[in-house]
């Protein structure tokens, strides 16, 4: 789709949260909340998913397939967060639509190693679970070509990555997406503080969601 081409509008949006986070993390419901808003009046509103994903990537990328098997490939909007962003580019690929990616994690395989092991949700530290090898090795199987290189359609992508983003390197996600729609910034951390004020409505009217 040429880049001067508005998105058609979206029949549903897939929000995939970040590692140890949650469908309650505060840009997944800032998410919800504006989309709500700007369709308030319409007839067909784009349906919200937003699930709890699994710890095995594997798991967590057969229930994003079975959410969104019946949604045409050109009406499915996806939304990655962190870890969310690494999982929403494979799944663009695969199914071929575009993707809003939040501080996107470009090699988790590497990055999650050391998090193996017993681990909480930051939204509920009682929830717990394991993180194994055998996910890291999961992780692998989801890379598209080198992380090293950028993406094979840039096309599809929207990234929001912060300069001061303290848990990934802002260059190597720059990188990888070299070619995409960018909003490189210079605040705002991994968590995007300013996404609501700075950057949702960016990221619906990418994927397609404008106010009518």
């Amino acid at each position: 789709m040429p880049a001067h081409c508005p998105s058609p509008r979206p029949s549903h949006l897939l929000y995939l949260h970040g590692f140890r986070s949650s469908p309650a993390s505060a840009k997944a419901r800032l998410t919800h909340q504006r989309l709500q808003q700007l369709q308030a009046a319409q007839r067909a509103p784009v349906q919200w998913l937003c699930p709890q994903l699994p710890p095995s990537p594997r798991e967590a990328m057969e229930l994003a397939l079975e959410l969104v098997r019946h949604a045409a490939p050109q009406r499915l909007a996806l939304v990655g967060s962190s870890l969310g962003g690494f999982y929403a580019t494979w799944l663009a690929e695969r199914l071929d639509c575009k993707a809003a990616l939040l501080n996107p994690a470009v090699n988790p395989a590497r990055d999650l190693r050391a998090q193996i092991g017993e681990l909480g949700s930051w939204h509920d530290p009682a929830l717990r679970f394991q993180f194994t090898a055998a996910h890291v090795e999961e992780l692998r199987a989801f890379e598209l070509g080198s992380v090293e290189q950028a993406v094979p359609h840039p096309e599809r992508y929207l990234a929001v990555i912060a300069r001061d983003d303290e848990v990934l390197d802002w260059q190597e996600m720059q990188a990888r997406y070299r070619g995409a729609t960018l909003r490189v910034v210079d605040s705002g951390g991994h968590a995007l503080q300013d996404y609501a004020s700075r950057h949702c409505d960016a990221v619906l009217e990418f994927l397609g969601v404008r106010a009518d």
